[in-house]
């Protein structure tokens, strides 16, 4: 996975913070990918201003070829890889079923289902139905990973990017 081919729908899913991106460019640049708005933005502090940041980015995507996705399919990306990262172990069901606060729409039954069950999640429920609820969300997880078009829960950008290339 290469982490900068993956932020853009991170991006629009509102799950990258912009303070973290000025890091994300200088590794990419580190990876391979070169562009001007690119150097720049790596060369950013993390306190910069937020539209400065956000304006630079969006610069560097489109400088690289790599157009950033509409907000339903962000939200569907979200929506894999937080089944992703429940399959592999990499959050906890609670985690998953409190991380979606975002919007998002579901397009297949899968990611129906999947975003129901997470959304049955309240910090009030009680000890006797949170076990039931985990394996029903991890299920529904199982699911959507089997059949979704966002393999890993990752884009990847093929071959690495530079401008004008």
């Amino acid at each position: 996975m290469d982490p900068w081919c993956d932020s853009g729908w991170r991006y629009v899913a509102e799950v990258l913070a912009p303070a973290d991106l000025p890091m994300l460019a200088a590794h990419a640049l580190v990876a391979g990918h070169d562009s001007p708005a690119l150097r720049e933005l790596a060369g950013l502090p993390r306190r910069s201003d937020e539209s400065e940041i956000r304006a630079l980015y969006v610069a560097a995507m489109d400088e690289l070829g790599l157009p950033l996705p509409d907000g339903v399919t962000a939200g569907r990306r979200l929506l894999v890889s937080l089944a992703w990262a429940l399959v592999r172990g990499e959050r906890s069901a609670v985690d998953v079923g409190g991380g979606l606060g975002w919007t998002v729409e579901a397009d297949t039954e899968e990611e129906s289902r999947f975003l129901s069950t997470a959304a049955e999640y309240s910090e009030w429920m009680g000890p006797e139905r949170l076990p039931s609820w985990a394996r029903e969300l991890e299920a529904a997880a199982r699911a959507l990973c089997a059949v979704s078009e966002y393999g890993g829960g990752h884009t990847g950008c093929g071959a690495v990017t530079r401008a004008g290339t």
